[in-house]
């Protein structure tokens, strides 16, 4: 199964163009993809630079044979009352059985500014790796405090969804909204987290737990880990930020991970990120897993 994640800063790129058909382009460009998970996704905000538009239904129109799923972080109307939506999009040619969209705290912080933040999860079927949830997200760039809090909610989704995989629900009431649904514990968590690996959210994601079907008590052994070091165990992380434009800082750095659940571990065949394209201020990265 590959996978790409891109940040397409509402795929405006480094020259000043919006263009969803050069991300789609640039995506698969770097494999024949099965999922595209994308952040910075707009609908509206034609304040902003390049007027993006109504940026999900252009990408449906040119992924023909996917479904997509846009989990809005920001939903609200203009002054003139119409709607502006920003947030995330998934999309994937794989059977899905269940999407959901997750805000995440937004705790106070009157020292920068900041917006809503949230992670979109699909529960999706791929031949080579069976039942899995796809996450992903885009934490908050100025406010530290902010950002660790979405991480811990982010780990707790993947806790509380391997709970229900050891513990489902009562089966019943086929038909309704009750009935019964698909949990697994196989997790890719996406997206740009707005941190370096030196940022105490990278560590917070990655915090163990104790497996949910064994005994109480036992000693922590579950958790979601960096794909990066698993398929380049002897390299740094290749830089995804600041590689052409250093708007936001001096030094390119890597803040577009792949974290894994344990049983993909031994199953991630290669991540790469692509640092030629200009199409947004972030580079894309592909991860590809399998037997």
């Amino acid at each position: 199964m590959k996978l790409v994640t891109w940040n397409t800063q509402w795929c405006c790129g480094l020259d000043g163009d919006v263009s969803a058909e050069r991300i789609v382009e640039g995506a698969r460009a770097m494999g024949d993809f099965d999922v595209l998970c994308l952040q910075e996704i707009a609908s509206g905000f034609e304040g902003m630079p390049g007027q993006p538009g109504d940026q999900p239904a252009e990408l449906q129109a040119l992924l023909p044979g996917f479904q997509l799923f846009f989990g809005a972080a920001v939903d609200e109307f203009d002054a003139d009352g119409r709607r502006q939506r920003f947030g995330n999009l998934i999309a994937t040619r794989l059977p899905v059985s269940r999407v959901q969209h997750h805000l995440l705290p937004w705790p106070a912080d009157p020292s920068v500014s900041s917006m809503p933040r949230m992670c979109t999860v699909v529960t999706l079927t791929s031949p080579e790796l069976g039942s899995l949830r796809v996450m992903t997200t885009h934490l908050e760039y100025y406010s530290a405090t902010q950002r660790l809090a979405q991480a811990r909610a982010v780990r707790a989704l993947h806790v509380e969804a391997c709970e229900q995989a050891a513990s489902p629900p009562v089966a019943e009431l086929r038909g309704s909204p009750f009935q019964p649904k698909l949990h697994t514990p196989q997790a890719i968590l996406c997206g740009d987290f707005n941190m370096a690996a030196s940022d105490p959210a990278y560590d917070e994601i990655q915090q163990p737990f104790t497996d949910p079907a064994l005994p109480v008590g036992g000693t922590p052994d579950k958790r979601l880990q960096d794909a990066w070091p698993l398929a380049h165990p002897d390299r740094p992380h290749d830089p995804t930020f600041r590689l052409f434009d250093r708007k936001y800082g001096p030094d390119p750095i890597a803040c577009d991970f792949v974290f894994v659940s344990n049983a993909l571990e031994p199953r991630v065949r290669k991540l790469e990120v692509d640092l030629q394209t200009r199409a947004s201020d972030h580079q894309p990265v592909l991860i590809e897993l399998g037997d």
